[in-house]
């Protein structure tokens, strides 16, 4: 898969998994802890609560681990007051970059983000500067063994689903950011907890990079994600599999 996807692929082989599981970690607690503040504490209730406790059970996140952060948050005092911020920006080549942040200090999150471009070739644009050249669109995927493909299929229609795309690994169902919710429950009461059910950019059009150009993306979106306050990155590259594999050498 390209971009973002890819992305995380190869930074997940680069070792030092304690300390990237702790900084996921830590981005897992401050949406939940949104999420919670933004509406009842109660998942049943707060749609965006139960897509945090989703990501939460996709990062092997323990259960009493979720639990102290929405107690934490909704508790005496609440704690830091995290912002949404969005930027957007290209990166080296003319690859596209939407970062999306929850920070207690913009004018820290806003500095890091453009020396981040600045540094790895790059450029921090205004809002709404390349998210024209991205879908936002809600993402639902549940192991193979769910379902088969015909059974994941005709139950994604019904939940109102925009596609369905079936794998010998994965489901992977996409809908429409009004739907996700419905659709979400939906396949869940018939197909039990999906590994990962949250908002995505898609990009309409990716471009395709070279080892050197692909290795510079690379570091910056690496940067990036090792933010604190960065929840994720999303970018419009495609990284064909000679050069993955070169860089993965």
């Amino acid at each position: 898969m390209a971009g973002h996807s890819q992305f995380k692929n190869i930074m997940h082989r680069k070792g030092a998994q304690d300390a990237r599981r702790a900084r996921e970690f830590a981005k897992v607690i401050r949406e939940i802890t949104v999420s919670a503040r933004s509406g009842l504490p109660d998942p049943a209730s707060n749609p965006r609560l139960r897509a945090a406790i989703s990501w939460a059970r996709e990062v092997n996140m323990p259960k009493d681990t979720v639990d102290r952060a929405i107690k934490k948050a909704t508790g005496a005092g609440q704690g830091d007051d995290y912002a949404e911020v969005r930027y957007e920006g290209y990166g080296p080549a003319g690859v596209a970059v939407i970062v999306e942040a929850l920070t207690d200090n913009r004018n820290r999150t806003a500095a890091d983000v453009r020396s981040a471009f600045s540094k790895y070739g790059g450029v921090l644009g205004e809002t709404n500067s390349v998210s024209f050249m991205f879908s936002r669109v809600g993402v639902i995927r549940f192991p193979a063994s769910a379902g088969s493909a015909d059974d994941m299929l005709e139950a994604a229609i019904e939940a109102g689903a925009d596609n369905v795309e079936s794998t010998a690994e994965t489901h992977e169902i996409t809908t429409s950011v009004e739907d996700f919710f419905a659709v979400r429950d939906a396949l869940e009461s018939r197909f039990g907890a999906p590994e990962a059910a949250k908002l995505d950019w898609r990009p309409g059009t990716t471009v395709t990079l070279d080892q050197d150009k692909a290795s510079s993306v690379l570091k910056l979106l690496d940067v990036l994600e090792d933010n604190d306050d960065v929840q994720a990155v999303y970018a419009n590259f495609d990284i064909p599999d000679d050069v993955m594999q070169a860089l993965s050498a």
